[in-house]
């Protein structure tokens, strides 16, 4: 009964309720469709980062990452834990060296990494961002692949000469002449320009190391998620060996991810604060004007939570309405764009030099969307309640002589 005759008084005054939910539905539009922008944008670099630069895990011999030093290597057959693990998909061993690369025209300061193509195609998607070029399938004896920012810094392009000087285990200055095979480009121009892919044969000769021996395995997983979980799990097994998750391969990533769910929900509640104040102002009218007829209600024996529960329904059909009507239109407008994707290429050189794609694609995330739906509803319930109160202080033979 109580609902029914909230609903009604509701469309009293049609065109005041029409204009709360035309507020609260172009708010929760917004809170809805900038939520899942950032969910997207945040998303797709996450996926860039693990799937392209890092991989799910590393593992590096104790002391590694802190020296860099050449010696500090696995041989093959020094991790034999890690093959029995059913969460692993895949492996790839890596030799890796700081280098100088250089050109005819100029040198810059780069990171080299030695490995087995066919393994390293399988623990990242690096090979799917060759843009000009092959990865590693020319007839070249000693072929590099190197990214699109480099070659443009170098001067040089698919076929030219690249050469490689660096030092070797014993700390001989060493080097090779390589030819570029293959330009890659991702959506971070900062990696681009940093990182060369060599054969492991080809960089363990010039290292004066063994082909079987690497720096780091990089580890692809079944489910990315389990990443730090798996992490623990294997340096307990292997006790000589450092396991590195990708949050902690890039803590900038891990940082995004936090830093992304808080900005979503702290945008999201900005949005209900402002709209609460709205809401308790109109409501407030509402008792106002209903004064003489609250007093009669309470005059003719109806209880007084009665009369606080059909305020606080209200607000709360009031509000709902118009927060489901904005999820639904952005949940239709966002169903769209990811699919079209949201062009940013106007400030695409700032946003590739921190890894950003320019092309946006906003997704869904059904707990976000549940957990703004129970807010527009707890918001409906807490800006009732002053309302309400204000509606049960109300003295019956006072009210009922107000004209």
């Amino acid at each position: 009964m109580l609902l029914k005759i909230a609903w009604r008084n509701i469309w009293r005054s049609p065109v005041r309720s029409w204009i709360i939910i035309a507020a609260l539905t172009v708010g929760m539009f917004a809170g809805v469709f900038t939520s899942t922008f950032i969910n997207g944008w945040m998303s797709q670099r996450l996926r860039d980062g693990v799937e392209t630069e890092t991989g799910h895990l590393q593992i590096f011999r104790n002391g590694y990452q802190s020296s860099r030093e050449l010696s500090q290597h696995f041989t093959e057959g020094d991790l034999p834990e890690i093959k029995k693990q059913p969460q692993i998909k895949a492996t790839s061993r890596r030799l890796i060296v700081e280098a100088m690369a250089a050109s005819a025209e100029t040198a810059r300061g780069v990171r080299v990494y030695g490995a087995d193509p066919d393994a390293e195609a399988a623990v990242l998607n690096l090979h799917r961002e060759v843009k000009e070029g092959t990865w590693f399938d020319s007839p070249y004896s000693k072929q590099a692949v190197i990214g699109q920012k480099l070659a443009k810094q170098l001067q040089i392009g698919v076929r030219s000469r690249l050469v490689l000087r660096f030092q070797d285990v014993d700390g001989t200055l060493t080097g090779g002449a390589f030819r570029v095979v293959g330009i890659y480009k991702t959506n971070n121009t900062a990696f681009d320009g940093t990182n060369v892919w060599v054969r492991n044969n080809d960089l363990a000769e010039l290292l004066n190391l063994s082909p079987r021996d690497f720096h780091s395995l990089v580890v692809r997983l079944n489910d990315s998620e389990q990443a730090m979980t798996i992490a623990k799990t294997l340096e307990d097994k292997v006790p000589q060996a450092d396991v590195v998750p990708w949050k902690e391969l890039s803590p900038e990533l891990g940082y995004l991810t936090e830093l992304g769910n808080t900005y979503l929900y702290i945008f999201v509640v900005i949005i209900l604060l402002a709209l609460g104040f709205g809401i308790i102002n109109t409501m407030l009218m509402v008792v106002l004007e209903r004064v003489r007829e609250i007093g009669m209600l309470m005059s003719v024996g109806m209880a007084r939570w009665r009369i606080f529960f059909m305020i606080v329904l209200e607000t709360v059909m009031l509000s709902s309405t118009g927060g489901m009507i904005g999820i639904f239109l952005g949940m239709l407008t966002v169903r769209k764009l990811g699919e079209t994707g949201i062009d940013l290429s106007v400030w695409s050189t700032g946003l590739t030099e921190m890894g950003f794609n320019p092309i946006v694609y906003p997704e869904w995330d059904a707990a976000l969307v549940i957990n703004i739906a129970l807010m527009v509803v707890a918001a409906g319930i807490l800006a009732s309640l002053y309302p309400a109160w204000k509606a049960l202080k109300l003295n019956p033979s006072e009210a009922v002589r107000v004209i």
